[in-house]
């Protein structure tokens, strides 16, 4: 069946869908892992050697090769305009630590031959006020801060990477729409997972691991509480085109009614002109910007952030949706167990949410990897504990620190806006607590 995508045999890619129980029947897996986005994919190449049977199904086709090599014949372009890139407006600010995760995964090397734009500084500043802070790698004798990398980028590089490893059953486009667990039924007598695909057919797997996103399914299908609120800000994303050089610096700006940040992108021959834009609103005023035509809407930009970086000549398609915080009062229920977005989200200003997912991704690996290492079943309680206590405490944290933010800069009386500003530009002249600052948002732990 076409819709399996997988070299290993013992998968039979041509059964039919309306076939009996018994010839509908998969082999069975270690671990599937369902959403093949850039946690579920980088936490099954962290696997595919491993020795499990790990397996992952995602709903919609796995990007094709011909995805990156767009992507890598735009990066040696020098003559396009603007309206020629294929531009993601949606980013991730990637640290260095997630950087190393990525290379462990073996698909760093593929993501460095596209567009990517390192950040070597960093400029914060409060719109009613003198508060500011800057960040400079040198400072930690860095090369960078991290890297703006767009999502569809890192995803076709990932997945070209699962195709890398013959050993993965890629199940693509398939979803899960049901699962039970089954006492008895695995290979030393512990207990399975039952999984039906949409496609009508089943596997059993050891553990079902959900990293299908903020929405995820398989946590609602599990039935695993969240603590949740809307943060009631709507967040609009676009490739913006500024007259003046970015010179590999982000720049954030926080108003009364939200934050905007400008964040450098590197395209060929463009002298350092590109940036995403991610601003943060509350709902009217994202809906009176996005009304604007792009001409309204880049004068618009360039006001916000203070003309930092000139006008706005050029402005790509644009994008709203709304954010949300949310957090799974636990990881793991039974055989099931959440990484990412599905297990927490996480307001954008610090760009820290696919890098904890990351973390996650690496956490589950080692845990798992630990356990097969001692012939422990890779769906038990207390491996899939471990994996909790390692990642839990960690993502409260950065949650709690992103919300103390978002709250500290909102509309506060003249006094609170006094004492922020201080504060501000009184950690800007302790560099010591700038060093480590900076350290913990790299994801570097020495």
């Amino acid at each position: 069946m076409s819709a399996v995508s997988t070299s290993d045999s013992t998968f039979d890619s041509t059964s039919d869908s309306s076939s009996n129980s018994s010839s509908n029947k998969l082999p069975d897996v270690d671990v599937l892992i369902v959403g093949a986005g850039m946690v579920g994919a980088t936490l099954a190449c962290l696997l595919a050697d491993s020795g499990l049977r790990i397996a992952i199904a995602e709903a919609q086709p796995l990007l094709a090769d011909q995805a990156l090599a767009r992507y890598r014949d735009e990066t040696d372009a020098v003559d396009k305009s603007p309206e020629q890139m294929d531009f993601d407006a949606r980013v991730s600010a990637i640290t260095p630590a997630s950087r190393q995760i990525f290379e462990q995964a073996g698909v760093w090397a593929q993501i460095a031959q596209c567009r990517i734009s390192p950040y070597r500084q960093m400029q914060v500043w409060e719109a009613d006020g003198t508060g500011a802070i800057s960040f400079d790698a040198a400072e930690i004798q860095c090369n960078e801060l991290g890297y703006i990398i767009e999502n569809r980028l890192l995803t076709a590089c990932l997945h070209q990477q699962l195709r890398q490893h013959p050993q993965l059953a890629l199940l693509s486009p398939l979803s899960i729409s049901a699962f039970h667990q089954v006492y008895g039924a695995g290979e030393s007598g512990q207990a399975l997972l039952q999984v039906s695909l949409s496609d009508g057919r089943q596997l059993g797997t050891r553990l079902l691991v959900a990293a299908d996103g903020a929405n995820s399914m398989i946590r609602q299908m599990a039935g695993f509480a969240t603590r949740e609120w809307d943060y009631a800000h709507h967040a609009i994303v676009a490739t913006v085109r500024t007259s003046q050089p970015h010179q590999h610096k982000a720049i954030q700006r926080f108003m009364d009614d939200g934050v905007l940040a400008f964040l450098p992108l590197t395209a060929p021959g463009d002298n350092q002109r590109y940036c995403s834009i991610v601003w943060s609103v509350v709902p009217e005023r994202a809906s009176a910007l996005m009304a604007l035509d792009d001409a309204g809407f880049g004068q618009a930009l360039a006001v916000a952030i203070e003309n930092r970086l000139g006008a706005v000549e050029w402005l790509g398609q644009r994008s709203a949706f709304p954010l949300r915080q949310r957090h799974a009062r636990d990881y793991v229920r039974q055989q099931v167990v959440l990484v990412g977005d599905a297990a927490h989200t996480i307001h954008p200003l610090a760009g820290q949410g696919v890098n904890l997912g990351l973390q996650d991704a690496l956490a589950l690996s080692e845990v798992l990897l630990k356990a097969h290492r001692e012939g422990r079943d890779p769906g038990g309680q207390r491996v899939l504990q471990a994996y909790q206590r390692s990642r839990k405490g960690d993502n409260l944290s950065m949650m709690y620190l992103m919300e103390g933010f978002r709250h500290l800069f909102a509309e506060q009386p003249l006094p609170v806006r006094w004492l922020r500003n201080t504060g501000m530009s009184a950690v800007d002249r302790m560099p010591v607590l700038k060093r480590y600052l900076m350290q913990q948002a790299m994801g570097l732990r020495g």
